[in-house]
């Protein structure tokens, strides 16, 4: 089953001046998610939202809240996130210590459940849990920083996940993020994603251009 293209802004890259402002606008323009980059200070080296932020900003929107967790630890955090009102919280498996039980956690309040994998870790760190889970993200940067250069050996990783999900049969979105613009889109889409993660390639040029930057990244 061909899987519909989907454009997730990351808000990071929004004018936080006027953030309620910028989630409908982008939400108008075609944005399918709302990605928000949860950073702790701890698990990676720098601080953005918490629980609150993504709680004040669910009024604006109906689009999906894709909140991915880049805290340690992740458990205690789960319930404040989900009452907030994320629709999918994707995790990195390395800061759980028991990674089918917080994918039980999500799955209890009825939210969609990502693994994550950073650049350096193999795809086969998550094949364990593909029967569990909705969502693969794959970072093509490091995270932590906005503005990075996509790292192009996740093309490869991102291929074999995608034949690996064929193989088993399996409905599981694969998500990447990072350095993606309208340049490096096609050749991502091609390797089997089907959602990109995008901040200034959604945000860049004012309201105005958001639906054009959406449409951009979603050419084949």
């Amino acid at each position: 089953m061909k899987k519909k293209i989907k454009i997730a802004p990351s808000i990071l890259a929004s004018n936080f001046s006027i953030l309620g402002k910028e989630i409908v606008d982008i939400s108008k323009a075609g944005a399918d998610y709302i990605h928000f980059d949860i950073m702790d200070g701890h698990f990676v080296p720098n601080l953005t939202f918490g629980p609150d932020t993504v709680k004040f900003l669910r009024k604006f929107t109906k689009k999906k809240f894709d909140v991915h967790l880049m805290i340690e630890p992740v458990d205690k955090f789960l319930i404040p996130f989900i009452e907030a009102g994320a629709d999918i919280i994707s995790f990195h498996p390395e800061t759980v210590k028991n990674v089918n039980k917080t994918i039980k956690t999500i799955k209890s309040f009825k939210k969609q459940v990502g693994l994550v994998l950073n650049p350096n870790i193999g795809e086969n760190k998550i094949f364990p849990y593909l029967k569990k889970i909705d969502l693969i993200l794959v970072m093509s940067v490091y995270p932590g920083f906005g503005g990075q250069k996509f790292i192009e050996s996740q093309i490869k990783k991102i291929k074999k996940i995608d034949e690996k999900i064929k193989k088993e049969k399996l409905n599981i979105d694969i998500e990447v993020d990072g350095g993606i613009n309208s340049n490096n889109a096609k050749k991502i889409l091609e390797a089997g994603a089907n959602i990109l993660v995008a901040g200034t390639a959604c945000f860049k040029g004012g309201k105005k251009f958001y639906k054009k930057n959406i449409l951009n990244l979603k050419k084949k």
